[in-house]
């Protein structure tokens, strides 16, 4: 590690919080320089890059106090198979793109490696409290809320007001979850509300990226969204089992397997 980003990650460890100013005078380089370091810092998972600096990492992509208000059972469950999904979703955004990120924890995993990679410049509609949170202060992202009441496992706006805003808006891409995938009935929702606002999803956009860990595959089901044939592609982990490979091979289901990092494994 170079001296630059030795110099950045004790002022971290001391302060917890750095700003690219005040490391650009202390070091006597450009701020170019310092959000350079910063950026490949976050790429090796030392840090959090956060609007004008950056703040120290955690073992996970919440903070505690934040995964406390936001049901953290749901966010820690298969992250390391999550974030693979969300890397390899993240392949398919093109800068100047319109995405929309629904309340899915997948797709909540989508929007942390947004914020984390400044390399793209995007719109981003949501309609998810806590991607939104990840997202609200960084600059390469033009954030749009979805409004409506807020519910769910995950705090997100549902109901007539949030379907109503997002036919609103012109999707390129969007990145949803599913309770399940059912190779008989289709793509599935938990309930009908969040069915409803898949469904308004599907219409808005052009492209629908469904974004699904292994455990999706054959899951109960209670609302039924879509037959798979009507979105772009599913993206799922290397756990799935080689049943479901061949039964969406046979299917001719436009899958994508991300391979888990062995460091997160």
């Amino acid at each position: 590690m170079d001296d630059k980003k030795l110099y950045i990650m004790q002022q971290l460890q001391e302060k917890g919080r750095v700003d690219v100013s005040t490391l650009s005078e202390a070091l006597g380089c450009s701020k170019v320089t310092i959000r350079t370091k910063i950026r490949e810092l976050a790429d090796e998972g030392k840090l959090v890059r956060v609007r004008g600096g950056a703040v120290a990492a955690s073992d996970s992509a919440v903070s505690e106090g934040f995964k406390t208000k936001y049901n953290s059972d749901h966010l820690d469950q298969k992250v390391a198979e999550k974030k693979a999904i969300a890397k390899a979703a993240y392949a398919y955004i093109e800068s100047g793109d319109v995405i929309l990120i629904d309340d899915s924890t997948t797709s909540f995993y989508l929007a942390v490696y947004i914020r984390d990679h400044a390399e793209k410049r995007i719109n981003v509609v949501t309609n998810s409290v806590p991607a939104a949170n990840e997202l609200s202060s960084v600059d390469h992202v033009e954030l749009y809320m979805i409004g409506g009441y807020v519910d769910g496992f995950l705090a997100a706006s549902m109901g007539d007001n949030a379907v109503a805003s997002i036919k609103g808006f012109k999707i390129d891409k969007a990145f949803i979850g599913v309770h399940s995938i059912n190779f008989d009935v289709g793509l599935t929702s938990i309930a009908t509300p969040q069915m409803q606002i898949k469904q308004a999803i599907l219409q808005a956009s052009k492209h629908v990226i469904v974004l699904a860990d292994s455990s999706k595959f054959e899951n109960g089901y209670l609302a039924v969204i879509c037959p798979i044939g009507a979105v772009d592609k599913i993206i799922t982990d290397d756990k799935i089992s080689e049943k479901n490979l061949k039964r969406a091979e046979a299917e001719k289901v436009p899958l994508e397997v991300a391979q888990t990092a062995p460091e997160e494994a």
